[in-house]
């Protein structure tokens, strides 16, 4: 495992270890501000040896999420939350960046955030995606068609401020969330994006709205800047045809390289983000890291999704990638840093009732809860 535990200069800073927390949605922010709990669920796993953690998705402007209770980014009294938490991992060698977060047209109009918006929901065209549940509100809907967004430069203004508050609350960098069907993705994809602007229709142009939006992130971090992608697709009603796909995100990479960024996390296919519809499966299955880690020659490549320990230290002791990141297994491993030095198995069991959050419940439970190991 020792490759797993050499430092890594990413951008401006350097991680202790090539052990990444990836970003995990856990509903436990009321009015979209971090709370104390989310403070001491972040210190537990930068004291558990993670060696970079990605805070979870943090909505850039109010939208009508169907993860109630998601953090935000966009006002003061958010910028004062996370800086606790901020601080707290700072207390450790570990360091955090940011995930910047839009729906696109994954929002609901009827949500409570979106009601108080007062915007409707906004997305690459008017199409909307198949699925979603939205749990809160009455009739537990699905997804909705969404208003094509006229101007979406107004879209890249949220992120960069998103960006500036990032960095008032102390994070380390910012990470583009590009996958799982959400804004960035929307643009990428030519079945949800069908504009016959400069940002859409070719490969350059439904590429154009990630990359720009990346270009006002360097503005405000230099090279602490990353992006998370999942070619892939499958998740949130995303996917094209395999040739669609090699060469909308092969292009979107050999562009990427040439930013400077800290790293790009490539998410692997996993059957749990495949859904079907009409009795296909939505993915284009693809080895993803074999396809497109040549593309990044001047960029750190992270891989995402279904790594095991063993998996991990393979990755980068044969330099095919620089870190891992895990998901799932940090919900129910706080010390899963240590875990993987020490050669401890992971066996707690995810609490999946309580991994949202449960109406009357403590918030604590299924969050912080979970045992370390016995060293």
């Amino acid at each position: 495992m020792s490759a797993l535990f050499a430092p890594l200069k990413l951008g401006s800073v350097t991680i202790p270890n090539r052990i990444g927390m990836s970003a995990l949605t856990r509903n436990r922010a009321p009015g979209a501000v971090p709370t104390e709990i989310m403070k001491d669920y972040y210190e537990q796993r930068a004291l558990g040896g993670a060696g970079l953690i990605v805070s979870e998705g943090t909505l850039v402007t109010r939208q009508g999420s169907e993860w109630p209770e998601s953090p935000g980014i966009w006002n003061q009294e958010q910028v004062k939350g996370w800086k606790t938490i901020t601080d707290a991992v700072h207390k450790t060698e570990t360091k955090i960046y940011c995930q910047l977060w839009h729906l696109g047209r994954l929002s609901h109009p009827d949500a409570p955030e979106q009601i108080a918006a007062g915007e409707p929901v906004y997305a690459p065209s008017a199409l909307s995606a198949r699925g979603g549940k939205f749990r809160f509100i009455s009739g537990e809907p699905g997804y909705v068609k969404p208003t094509e967004i006229a101007d979406p430069t107004t879209l890249i203004a949220l992120f960069k401020t998103a960006a500036l508050n990032a960095k008032a609350a102390g994070f380390d960098g910012v990470e583009l969330h590009g996958a799982n069907g959400y804004l960035v993705h929307q643009f990428l994809d030519a079945t949800a994006n069908t504009r016959t602007d400069k940002w859409g229709g070719s490969v350059e142009n439904r590429a154009r709205f990630a990359l720009e939006t990346l270009r006002a992130l360097i503005e405000v971090w230099g090279p602490d800047v990353a992006v998370k992608l999942s070619p892939a697709g499958g998740y949130n009603d995303m996917g094209m045809p395999l040739q669609d796909t090699v060469d909308t995100f092969g292009y979107l990479l050999r562009e990427i390289s040439t930013l400077g960024l800290a790293y790009v996390t490539l998410m692997r296919y996993t059957p749990m983000t495949d859904p079907e519809f009409d009795g296909k499966k939505r993915a284009t299955q693809h080895d993803v890291i074999a396809t497109f880690a040549p593309f990044l020659s001047n960029t750190a490549l992270f891989v995402n999704s279904g790594v095991t320990a063993d998996e991990a230290a393979a990755l980068v002791g044969s330099s095919t990638a620089a870190g891992v990141f895990f998901g799932i297994p940090f919900i129910a491993h706080p010390d899963l840093g240590r875990r993987v030095r020490a050669g401890k198995a992971f066996d707690n069991e995810v609490d999946w009732a309580r991994v949202y959050g449960a109406t009357g419940a403590d918030h604590r439970a299924g969050y912080l809860d979970y045992k370390v190991a016995v060293y």
